[in-house]
């Protein structure tokens, strides 16, 4: 067990927030933290390695450099004059890299604190829940562009914000606010710009403090449980709750009730 990140990226920056924590910064604000084929890469890389190792790290903060921008979405400077072979190279790289944030075990947090279009709404959507400055948009711009969303925005945003909606912002392309994100559905909080991060890492030490085996299988369960029937879904959620009864955090979680203290959870 580790309480350090180990690897460098070269567009995402590891920091740990708090204990069991560890915050993903995107790096590259000097072009609004848009996303070239380098992050997409990062991003699977760092996902793919959490999903084989979390080691230490129980929940993960995702948030952008700077107070501008999230994700301005795909770098379009890169992509400009980019051959069809080249475009769809680069596309898988990214439709790997949506799939390993949305099946990573363990939690991600969204700290949304800026503007969050194209790509970069569609990461967030993929995030477990999110929080957002009060500065921040979104849009799905993908249209305007010649495209259509492909890295989970047609699945992971209706499912936030319910299919009209979703068809709307989509179909149209256009812009909306926090204050309109969390009203829809696909925010769970916005705050000011300036305590975005700690009331994020706030949750996220709250969630890194419960038993983790405990968390991955209920993030699991609801998230699995959601695309199957109500009576599929209660027999998944059954198979991950016995999956928790013989580990030592659920002993050491009753022994710790009972004796009137904080339990000490090792995920084992």
């Amino acid at each position: 067990m580790t309480s350090e990140p180990q690897k460098e990226y070269e567009t995402l920056l590891l920091t740990v927030a708090a204990p069991h924590v560890l915050q993903v910064t995107l790096n590259r604000p000097e072009s609004s933290n848009a996303l070239n084929t380098q992050m997409g890469r990062d991003l699977l890389s760092f996902f793919d390695g959490l999903a084989q190792d979390p080691g230490d790290t129980r929940c993960v903060v995702l948030t952008g450099a700077g107070k501008k921008a999230f994700c301005a979405g795909g770098d379009l400077k890169e992509r400009n004059g980019m051959s069809d072979e080249a475009w769809s190279y680069q596309h898988r790289i990214f439709e790997r890299m949506i799939r390993s944030v949305i099946d990573c075990p363990t939690p991600v947090v969204g700290a949304v604190n800026g503007a969050a279009y194209g790509g970069g709404c569609e990461i967030a959507a993929a995030l477990d829940f999110l929080y957002a400055s009060d500065n921040a948009r979104f849009a799905q711009t993908e249209v305007m562009l010649g495209i259509m969303p492909g890295a989970g925005g047609t699945q992971n945003l209706p499912r936030a914000v319910g299919e009209r909606r979703a068809k709307e912002l989509i179909l149209s392309g256009k812009s909306f606010t926090a204050a309109q994100a969390l009203d829809w559905g696909l925010l769970n909080a916005v705050f000011p710009q300036d305590q975005l991060i700690e009331e994020t890492i706030k949750i996220a030490t709250r969630i890194a403090a419960n038993a983790p085996i405990a968390v991955r299988q209920a993030k699991q369960a609801i998230h699995r449980g959601l695309q199957m029937s109500l009576s599929d879904g209660l027999w998944f959620e059954i198979e991950a709750y016995n999956r928790a009864v013989p580990t030592e955090d659920r002993h050491e979680g009753v022994r710790a009730f009972n004796e009137k203290r904080k339990p000490k959870f090792t995920g084992k």
